[in-house]
């Protein structure tokens, strides 16, 4: 048996359970760089358990929908922010946790133009580009300690638009 899962779009109030949603919409909180530059300021929360914040460049591979969902994965120790380096689109998953298990996975299709950032522990699909070249800045959590949490379902998911 397989469970399918249609995709939404991004919203920050749909994805508010699980991160923040950044981009720059509406009124930039204020010009910089001698009025030529609108901030969009503080767009996420960073948040780590220790260690240090870093920025990495992930390169993914171009995905396409239908896409078989059969693992999830979480950070316990820090916050995790992807930012991609083009304006396509890619794809989120998150579920919410029931006591250590990711639990009714919700799929979204962000729109050009955003990232997220998930909140610490938030159960989430691995990074799913849709389009070529897949390049992505994530700032996350580097230290020691284990941060990596994975689940595999027994019975994986379809995920469609």
């Amino acid at each position: 048996m397989t469970i399918r899962i249609k995709t939404s779009t991004l919203t920050a109030d749909a994805f508010a359970p699980y991160g923040d949603v950044m981009q720059a919409s509406g009124a930039p909180d204020k010009m910089i760089n001698q009025g030529k530059c609108g901030r969009f300021h503080d767009q996420a929360q960073l948040d780590f358990t220790d260690g240090q914040a870093g920025i990495s460049i992930f390169k993914g591979e171009k995905e396409t929908l239908p896409l078989r969902l059969e693992m999830v994965e979480r950070h316990p120790m820090g916050s995790q922010a992807f930012v991609p380096m083009s304006a396509d689109p890619f794809l989120v998953v998150v579920a919410r946790d029931d006591n250590g298990t990711p639990q009714d996975p919700v799929a979204f299709i962000t729109a050009p133009g955003q990232a997220i950032n998930f909140h610490r522990g938030t159960w989430h699909g691995v990074l799913t580009p849709l389009f070529e070249p897949g390049l992505f800045a994530v700032v996350d959590r580097i230290g020691d300690g284990a941060n990596l949490q994975e689940h595999w379902f027994e019975t994986p998911y379809i995920i469609e638009e």
